[in-house]
Protein backbone atom coordinates (compact mmCIF):
# COMPACT_ATOMS: atom_id res chain seq x y z
CA UNK A 1 0.00 0.00 0.00
CA UNK A 2 1.30 3.33 -1.08
CA UNK A 3 1.78 6.36 1.80
CA UNK A 4 0.23 9.25 1.03
CA UNK A 5 1.81 12.61 2.42
CA UNK A 6 0.93 16.45 1.33
CA UNK A 7 3.38 18.13 -0.85
CA UNK A 8 4.74 20.95 1.52
CA UNK A 9 5.88 20.71 4.77
CA UNK A 10 8.01 18.73 7.06
CA UNK A 11 8.53 15.21 7.28
CA UNK A 12 10.35 13.08 9.94
CA UNK A 13 12.26 9.56 9.82
CA UNK A 14 11.76 8.79 13.38
CA UNK A 15 13.05 5.49 15.58
CA UNK A 16 11.23 3.41 18.52
CA UNK A 17 12.15 1.11 20.51
CA UNK A 18 10.57 -0.84 23.71
CA UNK A 19 10.69 -0.09 27.52
CA UNK A 20 14.10 -1.98 27.48
CA UNK A 21 15.38 -0.91 24.05
CA UNK A 22 15.43 -4.83 22.48
CA UNK A 23 13.14 -3.78 20.07
CA UNK A 24 13.54 -1.03 17.18
CA UNK A 25 10.56 -0.02 14.99
CA UNK A 26 11.66 2.63 11.68
CA UNK A 27 8.80 5.15 10.29
CA UNK A 28 7.87 8.22 8.51
CA UNK A 29 5.56 10.40 9.03
CA UNK A 30 4.34 13.89 8.08
CA UNK A 31 3.12 15.44 11.76
CA UNK A 32 5.67 13.14 14.28
CA UNK A 33 3.52 14.18 17.29
CA UNK A 34 0.53 12.54 16.36
CA UNK A 35 2.02 9.33 14.90
CA UNK A 36 3.88 9.18 18.63
CA UNK A 37 0.26 9.17 19.62
CA UNK A 38 -1.15 6.61 17.64
CA UNK A 39 1.65 4.20 18.67
CA UNK A 40 1.44 5.01 22.21
CA UNK A 41 -2.91 4.08 21.80
CA UNK A 42 -1.88 0.95 20.00
CA UNK A 43 -4.31 2.61 17.15
CA UNK A 44 -2.97 0.68 14.27
CA UNK A 45 -2.32 -3.01 14.30
CA UNK A 46 1.07 -4.53 13.60
CA UNK A 47 4.81 -4.61 14.83
CA UNK A 48 4.44 -1.62 16.61
CA UNK A 49 1.47 -2.52 18.48
CA UNK A 50 2.73 -5.79 19.21
CA UNK A 51 6.36 -5.04 20.14
CA UNK A 52 5.01 -2.10 22.06
CA UNK A 53 7.62 0.07 20.41
CA UNK A 54 6.49 3.40 22.44
CA UNK A 55 9.60 5.28 23.31
CA UNK A 56 11.20 7.79 20.53
CA UNK A 57 14.88 7.25 20.46
CA UNK A 58 16.08 9.23 17.02
CA UNK A 59 14.38 11.66 14.79
CA UNK A 60 15.39 13.33 11.44
CA UNK A 61 13.70 16.18 10.10
CA UNK A 62 13.27 17.15 5.60
CA UNK A 63 11.04 19.17 4.34
CA UNK A 64 11.50 16.40 1.05
CA UNK A 65 9.26 13.77 1.29
CA UNK A 66 10.80 11.10 -1.60
CA UNK A 67 14.63 11.97 0.69
CA UNK A 68 12.32 10.79 3.78
CA UNK A 69 11.03 7.92 2.11
CA UNK A 70 14.53 6.90 1.01
CA UNK A 71 16.03 7.31 4.68
CA UNK A 72 13.30 4.88 5.58
CA UNK A 73 14.15 2.26 3.68
CA UNK A 74 18.06 2.76 4.08
CA UNK A 75 17.58 2.67 7.93
CA UNK A 76 14.77 -0.85 7.83
CA UNK A 77 18.12 -2.37 6.14
CA UNK A 78 20.90 -1.77 8.35
CA UNK A 79 21.65 -4.25 11.02
CA UNK A 80 20.61 -3.60 14.36
CA UNK A 81 24.39 -2.68 15.57
CA UNK A 82 24.22 0.09 13.51
CA UNK A 83 20.88 1.31 13.90
CA UNK A 84 22.04 1.16 17.60
CA UNK A 85 25.67 2.99 17.02
CA UNK A 86 22.74 5.81 14.90
CA UNK A 87 20.53 6.02 18.21
CA UNK A 88 23.46 6.36 20.37
CA UNK A 89 25.52 8.86 18.69
CA UNK A 90 22.77 11.29 19.23
CA UNK A 91 20.95 10.12 22.19
CA UNK A 92 23.52 7.82 24.53
CA UNK A 93 21.20 7.37 27.02
CA UNK A 94 18.51 6.32 25.00
CA UNK A 95 15.89 8.85 26.32
CA UNK A 96 12.64 9.25 25.27
CA UNK A 97 12.72 12.63 23.09
CA UNK A 98 9.39 13.04 23.01
CA UNK A 99 8.90 16.51 24.64
CA UNK A 100 4.76 16.09 25.08
CA UNK A 101 4.96 12.28 25.56
CA UNK A 102 3.22 11.55 22.59
CA UNK A 103 0.07 13.49 22.64
CA UNK A 104 -1.54 15.11 20.13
Amino acid sequence: MEKSYSMNGEYYVYILTNWNNCVMYIGVTNNLERRLYEHRMGLNEGFSKKYRTHKLVYFEKTNDVSAAITREKQLKKWSRAKKAQLVTATNPDWKDLAPTGGKP
